[in-house]
């Protein structure tokens, strides 16, 4: 016989989370539309500008040649060179990269540099950039545009034809894709849509791209920005201690009246594998409590939150078969329905089944744990380790 007086707060906390699932749905841009991934398709229409491409690069040997090959097999016609930045890496990335050029020709437009020292306050993606972009400027010259590229992403031969397009036809200072993610073991396939669901959440495009918003997010694997932006934030200094510099590259361009665009590519990608949930887990550690500034406050408002939306709806689903509660069976039954219908887009985006959707709660509580872990480091001083830096929790990296 079934205890009445759980019996209501039981229901209402299934409301609860039929509720929040509702208003996401409505009233949170959209965010769980797979718009059609952006077409690619190289132009040659009008004069092309200069692009000056800068991959920052520590410890990549296993990926910056296919990275490097993907950037030298581009179909465009413009003025275009590429500069890696070796980041004090201890295999053969800088061999790798000339390497890759070589054997297709194209090593005069490849240059590898030697990042310079990493000091405070400076994070080291974006050290090796500002290392890369004042090579550029100082060896070549100022280019139309910069690209901001990572050495485990493989471009589309149309991905910066495409790119310039977007930007000039649109008239934007910033253009990004949102890759698709490497996603093949068991642990990406449980984790990478979710992030990608997640972040999407978190930062709307629609919201992203339009600018009366404040919302401001791009991928960093993949900008595209205007050279003269970059200038009048005041340069890669304006983002210098951030360890999520793609949004803060965003939201310093849009602070200035800029124009941003984010969208999403499934034939640009990353071919970084994920074979264990451990390097995962140090990536979300690494950024987690920093994306949820810092605050204390604001990360139990966020686990309070992933919680309601996405851990009660299975627990009180069970409950209400156990409990053999017909009202609490159906409220939570369609909060978990509802959920698991809005992640079914995503999971189309990285062709998977519908039916992993059901496993969205299992993914919720691992970035739970690992939010939650994230501001445990933040606390005793330290972030996520990340390539042999350990990150404080102000955002400073020290080793390496």
């Amino acid at each position: 016989m079934r205890d009445e007086r759980v019996a209501g707060p039981l229901l209402a906390l299934a409301g609860l989370s039929l509720g929040a699932w509702i208003g996401l749905s409505l009233a949170r841009g959209r965010f769980w539309s797979v718009e059609p991934p952006v077409r690619l398709t190289a132009s040659d229409a009008g004069a092309l500008p200069s692009v000056a491409a800068v991959v920052p690069a520590r410890n990549e040997a296993e990926t910056i040649g296919l990275a490097v090959r993907s950037l030298r097999q581009q179909n465009y016609a413009g003025p275009f060179s590429i500069t890696v930045v070796d980041d004090a890496s201890s295999d053969a990335t800088a061999a790798v990269a000339r390497v890759a050029a070589e054997g297709i020709g194209g090593a005069s437009s490849l240059e590898v540099v030697a990042c310079r020292p990493l000091t405070e306050p400076w994070t080291g993606k974006v050290n090796a950039l500002d290392a890369g972009v004042h090579h550029v400027l100082s060896s070549r010259g100022r280019p139309d545009y910069w690209l901001f590229t990572d050495a485990d992403i493989v471009h589309d031969p149309a991905n910066l034809a495409n790119l310039i397009d977007i930007a000039r036809s649109g008239e934007l200072d910033l253009a990004s894709l949102m890759v698709l993610l490497h996603c093949e073991s068991r642990w990406e396939r449980l984790l990478m849509p979710a992030f990608v669901f997640f972040f999407r959440k978190l930062y709307p495009f629609a919201w992203s791209n339009d600018p009366t918003r404040r919302t401001a997010a791009a991928a960093g694997g993949c900008v595209l920005i205007r050279a003269d932006a970059l200038d009048r934030i005041g340069g890669l200094s304006a983002i210098a201690g951030e360890i999520i510099d793609d949004c803060a590259l965003a939201g310093a361009v849009k602070s200035s009246g800029g124009s941003t665009w984010l969208g999403l590519t499934r034939s640009t990608r990353s071919i970084r594998r994920y074979t264990t949930l451990e390097p995962i887990w140090s990536m979300v550690k690494r950024t987690a409590f920093t994306q949820l500034q810092r605050s204390y406050a604001v990360t139990a408002l966020a686990v309070a939150g992933m919680i309601v939306a996405y851990l009660l709806p299975p627990a009180l689903t069970v409950a209400g078969v156990v409990r053999t509660d017909a009202k609490l069976l159906l409220v939570a039954g369609l909060a978990w329905a509802a959920m698991s219908l809005l992640y079914v887009p995503t999971l189309r985006l990285y062709d998977r089944p519908a039916h992993e959707a059901l496993a969205l709660p299992l993914a919720a509580t691992l970035y739970v744990a690992m939010t939650v872990d994230s501001a445990i480091a933040g606390a005793r001083g330290r972030g996520g380790a990340w390539k042999g830096r350990t990150y404080s929790s102000s955002g400073e990296p020290s080793g390496g």
